[in-house]
């Protein structure tokens, strides 16, 4: 895998560059030579190293590489477009690209003024695209330097990088760690204390926080050696005798007719299944698709659904009750509970369009302006989107799981009378009732002490049928929903909080849906053995956690298993699931705090079962990825919905998952009291009733009993004790945060201290990254901003005179005023033209970026790791020497010998990943196309309009008629902006 070398000493050259710490400052155009800071070097190999470096590396020294300003930015690139390369990062990692995170906010308010919010969130950004251009490779912090224009913002980008890399926005997955150069000697490293992080549960959080701990360290390995300590050792206990918690990849009996690429399993998926979109910042997209290379497989919005007696349901009419039940949704969630919103501050947006930094910096602290009562503070958006783009948004927060997708309006039509809004959308009013005739909820929730989602929507329901007339098979439809509901959130909708159900609104990724080829599992293993093998310790059952609630000195803190071994720890993270600290699974000395265990009672945790049924031949549709099933009520033809809600989930969605496992499998889920059903009731009792429905829905076929039959229990399981948590009825706003909070240096993670992205496998790997940066601040203290963070400007020398070749033409200073006059003049008046059109248009809607995939890329991407431990293997042979490394240039030959020689079905899947992501870009190219042709025409409206209506004194307007770079969407028009600085 190939390394950028980084140093742990960048500090000390920062601050000689800068005539910082006694240095002096002397302006020269000798470019900065740092030959006086050696450390000693890494083993791993560098792509920069040149003739002298490898001398260096003989003598075991390695000169540190020079810092220049601009050295990560392309000169290839024009500004504009370097830009948009940059905001599409920061959507790519769920930061605000104008804004900086409220987290950013704290540590920068008292050390920089307002335009310099720009420069920072520039050079962030600029970092940021810098990481998603190759995750193979960590950013080290002399190339975030680079991405600063001045030599003075270094401090600013290693502040920067610092942040990101701490909280896990860079650096972070499957990735080799960068080389560290310092080194304690080994007679006092024997002695030395070697902390220890002790981590329970190997699942997607406990794995994803010790992988990103074992970076940390490795990055910031030095903190620990200026304290006399070794870097901290990180222990995984895991109770089961697997990886992945409950990402379990069951393998199937029948391997021998397998349609997988090779090297696959087939396997059927116990628990998590989906991964909901990857685009705008799921993190499994850089571990996945940029890391590891895994196959996957793009799901369909081909979904069909089955009466309960096996007929085809109407799809027309399916389309008429899924609005009715928007429509209901949409008015329940109007009860939503308002949430304390985030305070940050933005930069300026078009200097940062335009690739620019401010051309003045002066000002007060953005602590000062907030105390001085200046509008500067904005609210932290939820989730950072082109104002362009929000109309092609799927659903606002309903979907988890990958059912059924619903979308809620982004202005709420509930307060609309509800038989207006049947009428349009084109159901018949009962006799009497008039268009202006509404249901009423409020008395319905005011007179529940904990009002539920489930049962607000059955009442309207109920009103509704007094206005429409619903049929069983409406009912069954309705009904239908709500078991999808209950799929996404692990419970019966009666038992879902009515203002908290959807807390996480606005935090969903885009893109296709896909399930892992060869098993989800794949991830977790990932993590656990690249780029080295972790430390898991396998059936190591924790019975108990001893820890300091305040003060290390009190008592040990320890962690003890059923088996009677003790681990001391310096710091402990529980990642066990909710329903484990629900039902007392682990007992706590002392007890955990009340507020700690309030959330805990509060939240609920839900389940959700699967029956598994594996045939020799496939007797359904194989084109379509799922197909639904509506049951009927316990009372037939009923129209009440308390007949519905004990079946509706029961085998209500099936999962066609021939792709994903190489044979003919479908996965049957089982949702809401349907799940806890299957607790108690037998293999063959379920697998008999299955077989009758789908015999039903394909009378055609000749349904066999399953070659091969798994059912989930995952209640029973002692280290899940049900599947995801959910907002139970008593849940508060804030439990989800209280439950990620420490407690003294016992730290929590898994999807039930994400609420930002519960129930979901990227909630629970986000949450370990979020404890592995509480863990270090924990162990070396938070980030140091130096002060000053940004050394004053130096102001310019005074302009020359006339030069002695005569070359030079005199600049008079009244001449030079004038000009400096006109050009902010016309600047001012352009940038009031642009605010303008933003203000009307927002941002011009930004090109989608190339997939930047290929075949070759896909394959490398995928065989990297095995070819690099070939050609390692075959240098330690050839050097007799086991601590030699093959070159970068020697594996990337090898993958290259290899993709040549490998046949043409070991490359088809590279090349049907690859098609799928040009179809998918072309789709992206012609919307794109159709929405900036829209929003050039009324930028140039507007720009018009605001000329007449606003005409410069001197007359001189017909300068301004033309594009400017924001409107030409990368391409500036220099001309133009040559004469009008003229």
């Amino acid at each position: 895998m190939p390394l950028r070398n980084g140093t742990d000493d960048l500090q000390e050259i920062l601050d000689s560059q800068l005539g910082i710490a006694g240095h002096t400052i002397k302006k020269s155009n000798v470019p900065f030579q740092t030959s006086n800071f050696e450390t000693q070097i890494s083993s791993a190999p560098n792509t920069s190293d040149t003739q002298d470096g490898g001398s260096a590396a003989q003598s075991g020294k390695r000169i540190i590489p020079e810092i220049r300003p601009r050295s990560s930015i392309p000169s290839s690139l024009s500004a504009v477009e370097f830009a948009r390369q940059c905001t599409l990062a920061a959507y790519s990692s769920r930061l605000n690209p104008f804004a900086l995170h409220s987290g950013e906010y704290k540590l920068l308010r008292d050390h920089i003024t307002l335009p310099q919010v720009t420069v920072y969130l520039n050079i962030r950004n600029a970092v940021l695209r810098l990481w998603t251009k190759n995750p193979l490779v960590c950013v080290t912090r002399e190339e975030a330097a680079g991405c600063a224009r001045e030599s003075r913002f270094f401090k600013l980008a290693d502040l920067a990088h610092q942040w990101l890399l701490r909280n896990g926005y860079i650096n972070f997955g499957c990735v080799e760690n960068p080389a560290t150069f310092g080194q304690m000697p080994r007679p006092k490293s024997r002695k030395a204390k070697q902390p220890c992080i002790v981590i329970i549960g190997a699942g997607m959080s406990g794995l994803g926080c010790a992988r990103q701990l074992e970076s940390l360290i490795s990055q910031l390995e030095s903190s620990w050696l200026r304290k006399g300590e070794r870097r901290p050792k990180i222990i995984v206990l895991e109770g089961r005798n697997r990886i992945g918690g409950r990402v379990y990849s069951h393998p199937l009996t029948q391997n021998s007719r397998v349609s997988l690429p090779s090297g696959l399993r087939s396997t059927a998926e116990m628990g998590a299944q989906i991964i909901t979109g990857f685009d705008h910042g799921n993190p499994l997209n850089v571990i996945v698709r940029g890391q590891l290379g895994l196959h996957y497989h793009a799901l369909r919005d081909n979904t069909i659904l089955y009466d309960h007696d096996g007929s085809i349901v109407d799809k027309d009419r399916d389309i008429l009750v899924e609005k009715l039940y928007n429509d209901i949704l949409e008015r329940a969630s109007t009860y939503r509970q308002k949430t304390q919103p985030s305070y940050t501050v933005e930069g300026n947006k078009t200097m940062m369009q335009w690739g620019k930094d401010p051309t003045t910096e002066s000002g007060d602290m953005l602590s000062s302006l907030e105390h001085d009562g200046a509008t500067i503070l904005v609210h932290e958006e939820k989730r950072p989107l082109n104002k362009n783009n929000a109309g092609n948004q799927a659903s606002l927060g309903v979907e988890k799981l990958a059912g059924r997708a619903y979308t809620l309006s982004t202005g709420s039509n509930a307060k609309l009378p509800a038989a207006k809004i049947a009428e349009n959308l084109g159901w018949p009013l009962r006799q009497s009732i008039e268009d202006n005739h509404s249901i009423d909820l409020d008395n319905y929730t005011r007179k529940q002490e904990f009002p539920t989602l489930g049962n607000t929507m059955d009442e309207a329901i109920r009103q509704y049928q007094g206005i429409i007339d619903l049929s069983p098979q409406d009912m069954r439809l309705l009904n239908w929903h709500h078991a999808n509901l209950e799929y996404a959130n692990a419970i019966n909708v009666n038992q879902l909080s009515l203002g908290g159900w959807d807390q996480d609104i606005g935090n969903e990724f885009e893109g296709f849906h896909s399930e892992m080829v060869g098993g989800y599992q794949q991830v977790p293993r990932g993590l656990w053995r690249l780029p080295t093998s972790l430390d898991v310790r396998f059936n190591k059952n924790v019975k108990v956690i001893r820890y300091c609630a305040n003060s290390r000195n009190e008592v040990t803190t320890s962690v003890e298993c059923e088996d009677g071994d003790i681990f001391e720890a310096d710091e402990i993270v529980v990642t066990a699931s909710l329903g484990v600290l629900k039902s007392d699974g682990l007992r706590f000395e002392p007890p955990l705090p009340e507020w700690k265990q309030g959330a805990i009672e509060r939240l609920g945790f839900g389940l959700l079962n699967k029956v598994i049924l594996v045939y020799d031949t496939a007797f359904w549709e194989e084109h379509r990825d799922m197909f639904g099933l509506l049951n009927d009520a316990t009372s037939q033809q009923s129209l009440s919905q308390s007949d519905y809600s004990s079946h509706r989930g029961r085998f209500y969605l099936f999962w066609n998952c021939i792709k994903t496992s190489g044979q003919p499998t479908l996965v049957a889920l089982m949702a809401g009291n349907a799940a806890f059903d299957t607790e108690v009731t037998d293999d063959k009792t379920l697998i008999r009733d299955v077989t009758d429905r789908l015999s039903r829905m394909f009378p055609s076929k000749k349904v066999p009993w399953p070659s091969e039959a798994i059912v989930t229990r995952w209640r029973k399981d002692r280290f899940a004790r049900g599947s995801y948590s959910y907002m139970g009825p008593r849940a508060q706003s804030g439990d989800y945060d209280a439950m990620a909070q420490p407690v003294g240096h016992l730290h929590f993670a898994g999807e039930a201290t994400c609420g930002t992205h519960p129930a979901t496998v990227h909630g629970a790997y986000l949450s370990g990254l979020r404890a592995a940066a509480g863990v270090i601040e924990s162990m070396i203290g938070p980030i140091k901003v130096p002060n000053p963070l940004v050394p004053p400007k130096v102001k310019s020398e005074q302009l020359h005179s006339l030069s002695q070749d005569g070359k030079h033409p005199i600049d008079e200073p009244g001449m030079q005023a004038m000009r400096v006059v006109k050009q902010a003049t016309d600047e001012h008046y352009e940038a009031s033209i642009i605010g303008a059109i933003l203000k009307e248009l927002g941002e011009r809607p930004i090109k989608p970026g190339r997939s930047g995939v290929n075949p070759f890329l896909l394959y490398t991407n995928a065989n990297w790791s095995r070819c690099k431990s070939d050609c390692d293997e075959a240098q330690r042979k050839a050097k007799n020497n086991p601590q030699a490394k093959a070159s970068i240039y020697e594996v990337r030959s090898t993958i290259g010998a290899w993709w040549r020689k490998a046949s043409t079905e070991e490359k088809r899947p590279f090349y049907d990943q690859t098609q799928l992501a040009k179809e998918a870009m072309t789709k992206s190219i012609v919307d794109f196309n159709d929405r900036v042709a829209t929003w050039d025409r009324e930028a140039a409206r507007i720009r018009e309009e605001y000329i007449r209506d606003n005409p410069l004194p001197n007359g001189q307007c017909q300068a301004f008629l033309g594009k400017t770079a924001i409107e030409q969407g990368g391409r500036r028009n220099k001309k133009r902006t040559t004469s009008a600085a003229e």
